[in-house]
């Protein structure tokens, strides 16, 4: 009935039987039910993720870069929150030859790998690398003369010369017929020389739309037994025919990427009013700044101490320039070169 109460003795026996049972509760394990609405006021609102790229320097000395190289301008896109000071946390978690140098807001599709249109690469050597073979292989004393250094930049802008080049003899498993193997160099020149603990170096700049594994270093191998007099020009034209050459892989140690270019990007996008062109010229400051501190002392100090330069040039006496598997390369069949290793260069994943 309405309103009666229950009997002292009876109420603790149900509680116990109730306890017995094994489904005895607590007022306290049934709060009381919020409004949705409450709910959404007391919780933060997540902000969104917004998609951006990040601007990356890092030295590739004694790990494998995320292409086998050092950079200077490595560029990847992401999406984050955006939180103050996000630059300056991210480098406080990261060692001092790995760096965020810009940060830049791009469309909700963009993929730095995807819309990319240009590549640049610096190798650095020492510029003995260019003395006649008649000199010893490693003369720290060698200085690179205007005559030599207007030759090296002649034979560097044969690989620009004519349009598309078929590099299959530049890389590994392509043959002179594949498609893929069709690249096109936009640009290529040796800069004046300088130098670094007594040792005098230069750098070489490539352009490109594209490279291959171990491209660039095979074009920067063959220039030099050129110029060293181990091979005749010819062999450059040749080397872009069927005709299978054995071109010389220079040392890995000078090589990286020091820009990622997004020209049809910033034409479309560039001054719409809503998002910045990636062209970084802000930031080329801490770029240059970063070659100097972790960049090039690396390759200087490497270079003494583990003369990978002067080994390979040791090499090139002995290294035969002649064709060889003509046949096979005639018919497009892939034929591997002897000189090809597990580490790669440039962009060896854009087939």
């Amino acid at each position: 009935m309405a309103g009666k109460e229950m009997h002292p003795a009876r109420a603790s026996h149900q509680q116990d039987r109730k306890a017995r049972g094994g489904w005895i509760w607590e007022d306290a394990q049934y709060p009381p039910k919020r409004l949705r609405g409450s709910e959404d006021e007391e919780r933060p609102r997540k902000l969104p993720k917004r998609k951006i790229v990040l601007l990356m320097a890092y030295s590739g000395k004694g790990y494998h870069g995320m292409q086998g190289v050092s950079a200077a301008g490595q560029v990847v896109s992401l999406k984050v929150w955006l939180i103050d000071d996000i630059l300056d946390k991210i480098n406080s978690h990261l060692p001092s030859h790995i760096r965020i140098l810009g940060l830049k807001r791009v469309t909700g599709g963009f993929n730095s790998k995807n819309k990319c249109d240009a590549r640049t690469y610096l190798y650095m050597l020492p510029t003995f690398a260019f003395a006649h073979k008649d000199r010893d292989v490693q003369d720290e004393t060698y200085r690179l003369s205007p005559e030599t250094l207007r030759l090296v930049n002649r034979l560097l802008s044969c690989y620009c010369h004519k349009g598309t080049h078929s590099f299959h003899n530049f890389t590994s498993q392509k043959g002179p017929r594949e498609p893929s193997a069709r690249r096109y160099i936009l640009d290529m020149y040796c800069e004046e020389p300088f130098l670094r603990e007594g040792l005098e170096f230069a750098v070489i700049k490539v352009k490109g739309q594209s490279f291959m594994m171990h491209q660039i270093r095979k074009m920067v191998g063959l220039v030099v037994a050129i110029v060293k007099g181990y091979a005749p020009e010819s062999v450059l034209e040749r080397s872009w025919g069927e005709e299978k050459v054995d071109v010389p892989k220079a040392p890995g140690l000078g090589l990286v990427l020091e820009r990622v270019h997004f020209e049809k990007y910033n034409q479309r996008f560039g001054g719409d009013g809503l998002h910045e062109p990636l062209d970084w010229a802000q930031e080329e400051g801490k770029v240059a700044a970063f070659k100097e501190q972790h960049i090039y002392p690396t390759i200087v100090s490497t270079e003494r101490d583990e003369r990978s330069m002067a080994q390979w040039l040791s090499t090139l006496p002995v290294h035969d320039f002649s064709a060889t598997a003509l046949a096979a390369a005639r018919t497009g069949t892939k034929v591997p070169s002897p000189l090809d290793g597990s580490e790669g260069d440039g962009d060896g994943n854009t087939d």
